[in-house]
């Protein structure tokens, strides 16, 4: 049996990676940040609660016999001026984004380095490799996370652990809600591929990341189709 922890995984992306691992006969254990509920028609664990918070993300590693795959997928954005941002939300988007994956990853290593083996991919994104404006600390954050992930993979290859990022385009996803159909239509237009990514699309480029070459480590594989 392999045992993978997602984080995020009750919409989008993550509910979309938990679908694929499942498949792929994983035992899983998902992580949301309130709606439990949206993750009672998957087997495995389900917990609720903070990612930002060590001591929550402890007591779910405490429970796992093994992990092989860690998927560090929890994010949250807010549109507008850096200027009217209030400490507060600059806060919570650093500790949901970007904390989330020291806390994570802090726990789950010794267990890989003892067994020689794992893979950890963090879904970043694009704007954390050009940068949005109105999303300064979202931004932020996924630079981080993306400077993270070449690091510590320096530091985890010696282990046979291999850490990626997956830097999305536009996926076609709750986070995007917030566009009215000519927005929409308007990023579109932008894109190469002629279309939004799906979750399906990030899904499936992680499956072949936890199933595929152990001398792939520390890139930012960008998944936009084309945009940037």
């Amino acid at each position: 049996m392999k045992y993978a922890l997602i984080t995020g995984a009750s919409r989008g992306i993550g509910r979309a990676i938990a679908k694929r691992l499942e498949r792929e006969g994983y035992e899983l254990y998902l992580v949301c940040h309130r709606n439990i509920n949206d993750l009672s028609d998957f087997s495995g664990h389900h917990y609720a609660g903070d990612v930002g918070d060590l001591s929550f993300i402890k007591n779910i590693i405490s429970e796992m016999p093994h992990i092989d795959v860690l998927i560090n997928n929890a994010g949250i954005s807010k549109i507008g001026l850096l200027q009217d941002m209030s400490p507060s939300e600059w806060d919570e988007i650093v500790r949901t984004n970007l904390t989330s994956v020291y806390n994570t990853c802090h726990e789950v290593i010794p267990h890989m380095i003892s067994a020689q083996t794992g893979k950890i991919i963090n879904i970043s994104s694009q704007w954390g490799n050009v940068g949005a404006s109105t999303e300064v600390a979202y931004s932020a954050t996924k630079g981080g996370v993306n400077a993270f992930t070449k690091a510590l993979a320096k530091e985890l290859a010696p282990s046979n652990i291999q850490v990626n990022a997956i830097a999305c385009g536009v996926i076609d996803t709750d986070m995007n809600k917030c566009f009215d159909e000519d927005e929409r239509q308007a990023l579109i237009d932008e894109i190469p591929a002629c279309r939004m990514g799906t979750g399906e699309d990030v899904a499936e480029l992680v499956s072949s990341l936890v199933n595929g070459n152990n001398y792939l480590t520390g890139q930012i594989i960008a998944l936009d189709g084309g945009w940037i």
